[in-house]
């Protein structure tokens, strides 16, 4: 059978590059990390990869806000001097490949104009700002997964319960028609909820930093680029939840999501 090749981004501040590997290991791909420093010399391409994942971490140490600096560098970075890495990306969703952005990955997405996408391609209309709590947020949450959705990575799924650790998860539209907008494309991919109602919340630590009707995670029209604050490459395994010695039949949630875009691309892009 053909591998998946999915390319993990690493160095100046990502962590979480060896769990995102070894969840796309256990759906099947053939994962390959990165630095990022091979990327903008042009060492490595990131044409040839069916999937691309920013994982999560503090690049740049989140100077200048969280993922700022590398957006700079992801947009107008040239490669030998001749194209930009944002052409490259360009090219690369062009052929059908997918994004996915986890925590500091999403904030990158949105900071370089990745998300929302669509006609907003390549524009910031959105962004991720500091916790209305104050604080770095560690925990774990109730999640709901919008039914309308083209999300890839989503697909026959409906609630999640994920881990957070952020300082910079608050998503903010531009205006209340950007966010109308997404809501009437099924962009909004991901919701925080009260686990007592299952609705969408804006009360804390349920919502843990007060995105604007609750949402953690959003894609671009057509599903194939996803962002979200939760951590799935960290329930890889029901002995990471943290109620596992009590509650019985878990299923590492997380690892839905990555088998989901592995099962796209053998039957869209082979």
């Amino acid at each position: 059978m053909a591998k998946v090749k999915v390319l993990i981004f690493w160095g100046y501040g990502i962590n979480c590059e060896i769990e995102s590997a070894y969840v796309f290991k256990l759906c099947g791909a053939d994962p390959e990390v990165v630095h990022l420093s091979e990327i903008f010399s042009g060492k490595k391409s990131i044409l040839g990869y069916h999937i691309l994942c920013f994982p999560g971490g503090f690049l740049d140490g989140d100077h200048l806000g969280s993922a700022q600096a590398c957006a700079h560098r992801f947009k107008y970075c040239k490669i030998n001097n001749k194209r930009t890495l944002w052409d490259d990306l360009k090219l690369f969703l062009e052929e059908g490949g997918l994004v996915i952005g986890i925590c500091n990955g999403f904030q990158l997405l949105v900071k370089m104009g990745l998300l929302p996408g669509g006609k907003y391609l390549g524009e910031r209309v959105v962004t991720l700002t500091y916790n209305l709590s104050g604080k770095f947020e560690d925990r774990w949450v109730y999640l709901k997964v919008n039914p309308s959705t083209p999300c890839v990575f989503l697909k026959g799924l409906s609630e999640l319960y994920l881990p957070v650790r952020h300082g910079e998860g608050n998503f903010v539209p531009s205006s209340a028609g950007i966010l109308q907008e997404l809501f009437s494309n099924g962009q909004v991919a991901l919701q925080y909820i009260n686990p007592h109602t299952g609705k969408p919340t804006q009360k804390y630590p349920y919502n843990p930093n007060g995105s604007v009707e609750g949402i953690a995670g959003i894609c671009d029209p057509t599903g194939r680029i996803f962002g979200l604050m939760p951590h799935p490459e960290a329930f890889n395994h029901f002995t990471n939840h943290p109620r596992w010695t009590r509650v019985k039949h878990l299923a590492a949630q997380g690892l839905e999501i990555f088998h989901n875009a592995v099962t796209w691309v053998r039957e869209n892009l082979f």
